[in-house]
């Protein structure tokens, strides 16, 4: 990829991708980033999150100054997770759902049906006392950070919108798929974005519904450069294997049930765009780097991606057992039963066997990059 340009400022932005539980990973690189900068309070100037990854997000930005107070804070709950923090796993809640569901099914609708398959009160409850909204704004004011994005998606028109705060002068966009709306970040932003389609309610903000930020997300890097950025530092969640191309078919004797086609629809959700976006940020940086004619008023926009080591699947395979009784038995009901559930497994594994292990081996890939890292961002 070709350099900045000499007289452009490095201007490091992180982004945070969606992946519900997998986004412990992105925790231990954190960790690894914070302990590789020990000398700054905020290595990244622009931060945009999506999803799980809009979590960290507004906590590190908001604790800017103190980033690695911030990351510490962040990997104890992390570390100490258990899918009660997150919904509602109560046999008698998922038990009543249930009946729900099939009692709209059979009336034809008579019966509304629930909102989502899960109660994420408790998540509303555990970010309530997080996340610190009053303190984001002062951050911002102070110019401890420059600009946050929490990244979700209208129900209205199908926009992935980036809600963000910023220093002064920042200008909102408009784009065919995305747009950039100022505004003054709160808790329904944050659960917006982290609202995952069936699974978890839509949030209303406005006179409009929306949800996970991943869902209509055709351009994720997009969102920090317009904030500023020159330098993304992307985390991942997808593991190594799940990123081959030429890997043989795999012989099946059964097809697969709801719970692994739920699986394979978060994968999409979650991942695919990035790989597909920073192919794109490539091209046009070869433009801007060799015929700046073509492209004018475009920069050179340089990008890291970091992602697990080890496949999250075998990880939340290992651990499945420790899945509470009630949710094992929706997954049982759903075909996603032992090793076949642990894709759809590893983004609801809300629990401290499977975090603290994914955070481990973030932490890890994150040191063995660590020249690389420190070089990228620059000092």
């Amino acid at each position: 990829m070709p350099p900045d340009r000499p007289s452009e400022r490095a201007v490091p932005g992180l982004v945070l991708t969606g992946g519900g539980a997998r986004a412990a990973y992105q925790v231990g690189v954190l960790k690894g980033v914070a302990e590789l900068f020990p000398e700054r309070p905020n290595p990244f100037r622009v931060i945009v999150g999506t999803s799980a990854g809009a979590v960290a997000a507004a906590v590190l930005a908001a604790r800017a100054r103190h980033w690695q107070k911030a990351v510490r804070s962040i990997e104890r709950v992390w570390a100490g997770f258990h899918v009660d923090q997150v919904f509602d796993v109560r046999s008698r809640r998922m038990l009543a759902s249930g009946l729900h569901w099939l009692g709209s099914l059979v009336t034809g609708g008579a019966i509304v049906p629930p909102r989502s398959l899960f109660d994420n009160q408790p998540l509303r409850d555990l970010l309530s006392r997080n996340v610190s909204w009053s303190s984001l704004r002062h951050a911002l004011a102070r110019g401890d950070v420059d600009a946050i994005g929490l990244c979700t998606t209208s129900y209205s028109n199908a926009r992935s919108i980036a809600y963000f705060d910023s220093r002064p002068g920042v200008p909102e966009w408009t784009r065919r798929t995305h747009v950039g709306r100022r505004a003054e970040l709160c808790l329904g932003h944050l659960m917006a974005s982290l609202a995952v389609p069936f699974l978890f309610p839509p949030e209303r903000i406005g006179n409009d519904y929306h949800g996970d930020g991943a869902m209509r997300q055709l351009a994720p890097l997009a969102p920090a450069a317009h904030l500023g950025a020159n330098r993304l530092l992307i985390i991942g969640v997808r593991g190594p294997l799940e990123s081959a191309i030429n890997l043989p078919p795999v012989h099946r004797t059964s097809p697969p049930g709801p719970g692994q086609l739920l699986g394979y629809a978060l994968d999409n959700l979650f991942m695919d765009q990035v790989y597909s976006d920073r192919e794109q940020l490539e091209r046009v940086n070869q433009l801007v780097g060799f015929a700046p004619q073509l492209v004018p008023g475009s920069r050179v926009i340089e990008s890291m991606l970091i992602t697990p080591s080890e496949d999250p699947r075998d990880v939340a395979a290992r651990h499945i057992a420790s899945l509470p009784r009630s949710l094992r038995a929706l997954l049982g009901v759903a075909g996603a039963r032992d090793a076949r559930g642990s894709r759809l497994a590893s983004y609801l594994m809300f629990e401290a066997d499977y975090t603290q292990e994914l955070i481990a081996i973030g932490y890890r890939d994150a040191m063995l990059l660590g020249s690389e890292i420190r070089a990228f961002i620059g000092p």
